[in-house]
């Protein structure tokens, strides 16, 4: 079967920086719902269109094809104040500007007496990579799926 629209994808995937250091890799296949329901990258979802299993693919990524570049201004200093006792670098939680909807996972990054320092940058923003990708499995979507906009079970959302 052809990766067409309506059709859910598995691959195994492997993301390898510019120094040749692998940054991600499936251990299980992931699934996507194809055609244009942002469960992948574009450019990924473009470069498989009309494949079958068994396809390979090897595409650069820059940033603005995939995790955006870093924005400085998602880097917030705040008051220790604001968190738990507990916090620890590395926690991550969610946040947004007032009367927003949008909202961020942030990281913690740094933590002294009086400041937590927070980025709510994804953790690749502003990296180039390469994508290597090997197609396990292309079948129709269910109705459920079409209906929901994503994958349900094995690989996928499970409700």
């Amino acid at each position: 079967m052809r990766i067409v629209k309506n059709t859910v994808v598995s691959l195994h995937y492997k993301m390898i920086d510019l120094e040749g250091n692998v940054m991600e890799e499936t251990e299980e296949p992931i699934s996507y719902l194809h055609g244009g329901y942002d469960g992948i990258f574009p450019a990924v979802e473009e470069a498989l269109h009309d494949k079958e299993a068994g396809a390979t693919l090897s595409l650069q990524m820059e940033p603005e094809d995939a995790f955006g570049e870093y924005d400085e201004e998602l880097m917030r200093v705040e008051p220790r104040s604001a968190f738990p006792e507990e916090v620890a670098v590395g926690m991550q939680f969610e946040g947004g500007e007032e009367d927003s909807d949008d909202f961020y996972i942030y990281t913690v990054k740094e933590i002294t007496d009086d400041v937590v320092v927070v980025d709510g940058n994804h953790p690749y923003a502003g990296m180039a990579f390469q994508f290597e990708c090997t197609v396990t499995e292309v079948r129709q979507a269910t109705a459920e799926e079409l209906s929901h906009g994503h994958v349900h079970g094995p690989h996928g959302h499970e409700h």
